[in-house]
């Protein structure tokens, strides 16, 4: 098939694409390599890319409209849009850029799917939609209103103009809302990464909420699993899930269908720093922080959605992906 992907320089664009070219698909990739984070991390990810020939490299902000539609000469079967601006803390200091990228940016890839008429349109949001929750695990029919970041409401709004778009023009369309994604190659803003690079210098780590929070981990390579069988299971109504306890998202009116991806098994965060610790060979010196503005107090994913869809979940355990990122880290910063 012939794939069309946003954010291929980008830590999880990078592992699907490769999964994608390794099985014999052509894909044009869209990023704007921002300075969000290491550039060069992001070159290194577009180098072993490019290196493939069903490959195609494009470099352009998904705000640039002209840019975007530019790629309508490609053959695309598939859109899978994974580009934004991420990161819950840096909405406080840059909102704007969330706006640019994750509502204008997402509004060209609706506009451009518009055009093109895609087999599925897949995009990525996120946990984060679901604010503080108190109902445990999160299902994806939950009320998801109350967002406590920017970033957090882009995204629901993206997931809001992406149905109308998918009951207007009959694009079928999943959303899918990760869950604390993690791995090689990981961003270097998230707290795996920030943990390791700080332990293996020496220096102490930042611990928020004094270490009572929880999070769901998704290690990519499951995440990369799911999104794969995702796309060849479209929403409508041949496959509306009917098994006794699971609520469908397939909407009513649309080929539109929102599905968590996460295992369902959240991990303390002093767990999971033991866990790094164990790995390392290094007892972390820790620096207790209170919460952080935007934070919540844990993640929790329900599964059985994307179960019934799939016929499987994450189920990487946490100390055998803190092995890999780990692994991957000595050998890229040696």
């Amino acid at each position: 098939m012939h794939f069309l992907i946003t954010g291929t320089a980008g830590f999880i664009g990078f592992h699907l694409s490769q999964r994608l070219l390794a099985a014999g698909h052509t894909i044009v990739g869209i990023d704007g390599m921002t300075s969000y984070y290491d550039v060069g991390l992001k070159k290194a990810r577009v180098a072993q890319l490019t290196a493939h020939s069903g490959f195609t490299d494009v470099t352009t902000m998904i705000e640039n409209s002209d840019a975007l539609e530019a790629t309508a000469v490609y053959p695309t079967d598939v859109i899978i849009h994974l580009a934004a601006q991420a990161g819950v803390r840096y909405s406080l200091e840059n909102p704007r850029a969330y706006i640019d990228a994750n509502l204008v940016g997402s509004w060209n890839i609706l506009e451009l799917a518009r055009k093109l008429k895609p087999k599925h349109l897949l995009l990525a949001s996120t946990s984060s939609v679901y604010g503080t929750n108190t109902k445990i695990p999160f299902e994806e029919i939950d009320r998801a209103d109350e967002p406590i970041t920017l970033y957090a409401a882009t995204k629901k709004s993206m997931e809001l103009m992406a149905h109308s778009y998918s009951h207007l023009w009959s694009i079928p369309t999943t959303v899918f809302r990760f869950f604390t994604v993690y791995g090689p190659y990981g961003r270097p803003d998230m707290a795996l990464f920030k943990f390791v690079d700080a332990i293996r210098k020496g220096e102490p780590i930042e611990v928020y909420g004094e270490g009572h929070m929880a999070r769901d981990f998704t290690f990519i390579d499951d995440l990369v699993d799911s999104i794969v069988a995702l796309v060849d299971i479209t929403p409508n109504e041949a496959n509306r899930v009917s098994a006794m306890g699971v609520s469908d998202t397939l909407s009513s009116v649309a080929p539109f269908r929102i599905v968590n991806v996460g295992g369902g098994q959240p991990i303390g965060l002093m767990e999971f720093i033991d866990t790094i610790e164990t790995v390392l060979k290094t007892v972390a010196i820790k620096k207790m922080l209170p919460m952080q503005m935007g934070d919540v107090p844990r993640t929790f994913a329900s599964p059985e959605l994307l179960r019934s869809l799939t016929g499987h979940v994450p189920s990487t355990t946490l100390l055998a992906g803190v092995e890999s990122f780990v692994e991957w880290h000595r050998g890229y910063y040696k």
